[in-house]
């Protein structure tokens, strides 16, 4: 007795690069020469095979990601492309991606992207040498630069996402709303009740979460959240102490200050310091990130700790994975973030000066 088989429903056909060549009216050479990021087509003509290439899907065909180091005889090849490399954050996620790609056997480039996404010269040296994975720390979200990657068939993912980003990208991060509620509950528990944020920038939705998880610990806790706490910065020394400048000169300032990163706390350090004020019996602070920093200030930070070397070695992973064997279409990672408690922090003390430090902001 004869069995049939199930029908198999058809595979999904390719776009060729052929097929691309002529609708561009182009001859497939220049296909393949925009495809590998090569200089010698026009701009125009570039900008036209580009568009065919991302409206028709197109994916570059190529032997699998697991195999290319046999058959090919070379170790794979990892791009980071990062926005800065002069900050204790960027350091951490770099010693993170080596060390990772070391133990997979494989070379990293390091690209410096000063513009971020919209500089396109990093993206035509990534074509060019035909990178296994790709790890993009930038901001804003690559949105342009992640679709060119897709149609070159070059696994890609976004580290430590700082901005809004398109839900096809795949993405390693962080708890930044547990985090926020961690730092926040933490001085509450020491009894502040006038706590205040110097955040990221509005625009950037790891900032936002961190606030979010400030005003979900007040809620919490019963105590009212006054507009007047709030205030953005930049991430960098400067931002946290324009912050702390503003939320102390405050009719009722704060007995605290949450921070949104580390080097922000180092911004609310200097002007703590500028204005005579003893931390942590005037003035408590928490950061967040846990960099090298904390233990060099005085005194040691409490910081929520974001696990950034591990964040770059999960991406570092999850782009080398062979196909069908690690996280597939569009992973969204988040790695969980902890408090460390150090010396920054402390009960809030009778007032010290004008009146105001330690006294009940209201709430429970």
């Amino acid at each position: 007795m004869s069995r049939t088989e199930p029908a198999r429903p058809p595979a999904e056909r390719r776009v060729t690069i052929a097929e691309i060549a002529a609708e561009a009216g182009v001859s497939e050479a220049t296909v393949s020469k925009v495809l590998n990021g090569r200089d010698e087509v026009a701009p125009a003509t570039r900008t036209r095979v580009r568009e065919l290439l991302e409206r028709r899907g197109y994916r570059r065909r190529g032997p699998r990601r697991a195999d290319r180091r046999g058959a090919s005889g070379r170790s794979r090849l990892i791009d980071l492309v990062i926005s800065e490399l002069d900050s204790p954050w960027s350091t951490e996620l770099l010693r993170g991606t080596e060390r990772e790609a070391r133990r997979h056997g494989a070379e990293l480039v390091v690209t410096v992207a000063d513009g971020g996404p919209a500089d396109g010269a990093w993206l035509e040296r990534v074509a060019g040498r035909g990178s296994d994975g790709v790890l993009l720390v930038l901001s804003p979200p690559p949105s342009a630069a992640a679709r060119r990657l897709a149609a070159l068939g070059t696994p890609f993912v976004l580290v430590d996402p700082v901005g809004g980003f398109d839900p096809a990208v795949p993405t390693v991060g962080a708890t930044n709303w547990a985090g926020g509620l961690a730092a926040t509950e933490h001085l509450i528990g020491l009894g502040h009740r006038r706590v205040g944020i110097v955040t990221g920038p509005p625009e950037l939705v790891c900032g936002q979460q961190r606030l979010d998880g400030y005003r979900a610990a007040l809620a919490r806790a019963g105590i009212a959240f006054d507009p007047a706490l709030v205030r953005h910065g930049d991430f960098r020394p400067e931002g946290g102490a324009r912050g702390a400048a503003a939320l102390l000169d405050l009719a009722e300032p704060p007995t605290a200050v949450f921070a949104g990163s580390d080097l922000q706390a180092s911004g609310v350090y200097a002007e703590a310091h500028r204005r005579g004020l003893r931390l942590p019996d005037e003035l408590s602070v928490v950061g967040f990130d846990d960099v090298a920093l904390c233990g060099w200030v005085s005194p040691r930070l409490t910081t929520v700790r974001q696990p950034l070397a591990e964040m770059a070695r999960v991406a570092v992973r999850t782009v080398l994975a062979p196909r069908g064997d690690g996280p597939d279409g569009t992973p969204r990672i988040e790695l969980a973030t902890s408090l460390v408690v150090r010396e920054s922090t402390a009960p809030p003390h009778p007032p010290l000066r004008g009146g105001s430090m330690g006294r009940d902001g209201g709430g429970s």
